[in-house]
């Protein structure tokens, strides 16, 4: 034969075979893979993931180019990562000084809660290196607990504001008192004067001791069945004075046989506090209604005037503490500005909600909402058996 022929034979042969063999090595690497499972990532220390899923807070995991890898669902609902982008650049600036260094950073952040509106989240965030090439971010929503810190901080300012504005007008008007001793219209014109600045530190601190009284008021465990038509009935008779003295006609329509749940001293405040204000804010001899009603398991009270009315941006503050949306005004006529925000308070500690509607030149309705005592099974139970033979019915 050809020596020719067999070179090229014998090649093709040798080729084929080693064809084979590499199709061999790739079946058996494939192979091997689907028993061994996929390849984990490289650098993704085993486990993190589980671990990352406990802790209870927001997650998000980036690699060398500040792609996210992983992100908890609570990232996403921040508002933290869209997509599989961070969306906000001062986290990338963390993950970058951390990615640069190797050291932990921990900063808080007021960052947008998405692209439209004005809401915002407060998050505390920690970053640190995870494995090989990525970057964690660990993420507490931090947004309650600083408002609530705020609040109390505006709280405590505004009272010292508000104390001090009475006590420095009684000692002034004491001042002018002790320099005209034997002027009799000055003496009694500044006694007067006295008189309204001290009533007015008086209900200021009433109301404040009040708001004091609810933080620790457990209406859960100390509560029981309320007739709301003897609540409303004793708010009306404690209003009856102040509305006496500008002839305004306090009238109630409506009732419920169904009681709700909580305490009576509370809600007769709170009813109080509604009526007394469409007194305050009322002309003189004009009508407050006080409207009662049962409806789909809730208990309804609303309260109407026939003030001035409120504005929209005025609506959405009034139940603040010590907003006022005349303060002069409201200094004048004997507010303190707490009186809404005690209804507020007492309301939402039974389980209810308080609203307001209103107009400008059409006067305001405030209507309180508590959700109605359910009947035990025993009781209904009881009730709709007939009655035993000889008891009359």
């Amino acid at each position: 034969m050809d020596p020719l022929v067999v070179g090229i034979v014998a090649g093709l042969l040798g080729l084929s075979f080693g064809a084979f063999g590499v199709l061999a090595f790739r079946a058996s690497q494939r192979q091997r893979q689907l028993l061994e499972g996929p390849t984990p990532e490289p650098g993704f220390p085993e486990g993190a993931a589980d671990v990352l899923s406990v802790l209870g807070k927001a997650f998000v995991v980036v690699d060398a180019i500040d792609g996210v890898v992983r992100a908890s669902p609570a990232a996403y609902a921040y508002g933290l990562v869209r997509g599989h982008t961070v969306v906000h650049r001062e986290l990338l600036q963390m993950t970058a000084k951390v990615r640069g260094n190797g050291v932990i950073l921990e900063k808080q952040f007021e960052l947008p809660r998405g692209p439209l509106g004005q809401g915002t989240i407060i998050v505390s965030v920690r970053a640190a290196v995870l494995g090989d090439e990525y970057i964690l971010l660990l993420a507490d929503d931090r947004t309650e607990i600083t408002r609530t810190e705020r609040i109390r901080n505006d709280f405590v300012a505004n009272v010292s504001h508000e104390l001090k504005t009475p006590v420095g007008a009684i000692s002034l008007l004491a001042e002018a008192l002790e320099t005209s001793p034997d002027d009799e219209d000055t003496v009694r014109r500044f006694a007067q004067r006295m008189h309204k600045e001290a009533s007015r530190l008086a209900a200021l601190v009433q109301d404040i001791i009040e708001l004091s009284r609810l933080q620790g008021a457990d209406v859960v465990h100390q509560g029981k069945p309320v007739d709301i038509n003897d609540v409303v009935a004793d708010a009306v008779d404690r209003s009856r004075l102040a509305a006496e003295a500008k002839n305004i006609e306090v009238r109630v329509g409506g009732r419920t046989d169904v009681p709700v749940f909580g305490d009576a001293d509370l809600l007769a405040n709170a009813f109080r506090n509604l009526i007394d204000n469409a007194i305050r804010y009322s002309p003189e001899n004009t009508k407050v209604g006080v409207g009662i009603r049962h409806k789909d398991g809730l208990v309804s009270v609303s309260v109407t005037d026939q003030g001035e009315g409120l504005k929209p941006e005025d609506q959405e503050r009034v139940f603040e503490r010590f907003y006022r949306v005349d303060a002069a005004r409201s200094r004048q006529t004997g507010g303190t500005g707490l009186g809404l925000s005690i209804v507020k308070h007492v309301v939402e500690n039974h389980g209810g909600e308080v609203t307001v509607w209103s107009q400008p030149g059409k006067g305001s309705t405030f209507t309180v909402r508590l959700p109605d005592l359910e009947k035990e099974p025993e009781e209904e139970s009881a009730a709709a058996r007939p009655p035993e033979q000889g008891v009359i019915a």
